[in-house]
């Protein structure tokens, strides 16, 4: 290796060093803010390099606020009906789209990309659905949101990379679309599918704006707006009940830094069981078209 070879690996170890020093210090640094001392952390300025000293009680009183929890619940309800909902949509979708035989498929992927980049707007998008009457109801979050045609032509695309003698060879054996569907193209086409199940996911699990739009019922908030309560409008008095004044202001920042810890903490478990399907899923979603 010569020294410009060796030069230019240097340089993109101090760069990438840098991009995952940035990425992930913010992570690092509400973490140890979560199990510091709320006196030592309200004094405390510049960064945070370890916890200031170890204390989980903003740790106890989160978990103990039954707002977390019912916001677990709702959140995993529109996690589980999201993915069942989106994948089953965008795969059928899908399939349709990379029919060649199929008739007027160009003109249906024309309609299908143009509601890409035009929508009738915020206020004729919430009229409609309160119209529908799914005001107040998650079924808000999931109906209108069943298809994102990103992801559909992202799986009409791997859908389109597979070989066509595997379907010429299940035709000649007599099988029909659901069959080819079941037991060719999906088991073929995993990799694009897990990374559309962890879009979906991930999605489903921040979905905060919307939900704030749609949802009045405290009981059906889910995760993000519980969340978004706690740090934006400060509403940790209930959780740091007991406490004096001070101690509950000096309790409340660090309960507020491990609520983020308790609802980010899911995304980062999940995400390496998928990443390996990550890379591979998105160079055959892309590559081909």
């Amino acid at each position: 290796m010569g020294w410009s070879e060796r030069l230019t690996v240097v340089c993109l170890g101090v760069i990438l060093t840098l991009i995952i020093t940035a990425t992930v210090y913010p992570l690092l640094y509400v973490l140890f803010a979560s199990f510091s001392d709320g006196d030592r952390l309200l004094a405390h300025q510049g960064l945070l390099w370890k916890p200031l000293g170890f204390v989980t009680l903003s740790y106890e009183r989160a978990l103990a606020n039954p707002a977390i929890w019912v916001g677990y619940g709702n959140t995993i309800a529109l996690v589980c009906g999201g993915l069942i909902l989106n994948l089953s949509l965008t795969v059928l979708g899908a399939y349709v789209l990379s029919r060649r035989n199929v008739l007027w498929n160009k003109m249906l992927m024309v309609f299908v990309v143009v509601t890409m980049f035009f929508s009738g707007g915020m206020i004729p998008f919430y009229l409609i659905v309160k119209q529908l009457g799914l005001i107040n109801s998650l079924w808000a979050l999931l109906l209108p949101f069943a298809i994102k045609t990103f992801h559909l032509i992202i799986m009409r695309t791997a859908f389109l990379a597979l070989p066509d003698s595997l379907e010429e060879a299940a035709q000649i054996d007599g099988a029909g679309h659901w069959t080819m569907l079941l037991r060719v193209v999906i088991p073929l086409s995993m990799p694009v599918i897990a990374v559309i199940m962890l879009y979906t996911a991930v999605d489903k699990w921040n979905m905060w704006f919307f939900p704030s739009m749609f949802i009045q019922d405290r009981m059906l908030y889910p995760l993000q707006l519980v969340l978004r309560e706690i740090l934006i409008y400060s509403q940790t008095d209930a959780i740091s009940s007991g406490a004096s004044t001070g101690e509950a202001h000096k309790l409340g920042e660090t309960i507020k830094y491990a609520t983020i810890i308790i609802t980010t903490v899911p995304v980062l478990f999940v995400y390496p069981f998928l990443q390996r399907f990550f890379v591979k899923g998105v160079l055959v979603g892309s590559i081909k078209g």
